[in-house]
């Protein structure tokens, strides 16, 4: 029990309760801007969450190097976006089912076509800190997260 796990885990449960809030309270498809954005992004730490791990954090420098070369978001008003850098999933998806860009933030959201895959991630463009979720097994009680925490750039 340390410290540090706690402020983790708080801030976790504070980033996941402001992408919940935000999905709730916000039109799916809300594109204010056509941008085209480029990002070189280091991992910080990765939280998972599966049979072997119940929400463990770990940080960048105990993982193989899992940083993103070119992340690159590119978004057409009304409603196109395409993301690729980020997953192969992301790279390959044209229907997002959350896809929201302003100048604050751009965050967005797929399924795989059963429903039980899903990729999301915010990134708020001023500070440049990208939140990446996975999560699998959606209709299953054994469901497993990968949440990674990058800084962009």
């Amino acid at each position: 029990y340390r410290p540090i796990n706690v402020m983790i885990k708080y801030f976790l449960y504070i980033s996941l309760s402001l992408l919940t809030f935000t999905l709730s309270f916000a039109k799916n498809i809300n594109i204010e801007e056509d941008i085209k954005l480029d990002f070189v992004c280091k991992l910080k730490k990765k939280i998972l969450k599966n049979s072997e791990h119940n929400y463990k954090t770990f940080l960048a420098k105990d993982l193989d190097n899992k940083n993103l070369d070119k992340f690159e978001i590119n978004s057409k008003k009304p409603e196109t976006l395409l993301i690729n850098g980020l997953s192969l999933f992301l790279s390959k998806t044209e229907k997002f089912a959350v896809k929201v860009i302003n100048k604050d933030v751009v965050l967005f959201k797929a399924f795989d076509k059963e429903k039980n895959y899903s990729e999301s991630g915010i990134i708020n463009r001023k500070s440049g800190e990208l939140v990446h979720e996975i999560t699998t097994g959606i209709k299953s009680d054994n469901f497993e997260k990968d949440i990674s925490f990058y800084s962009c750039g």
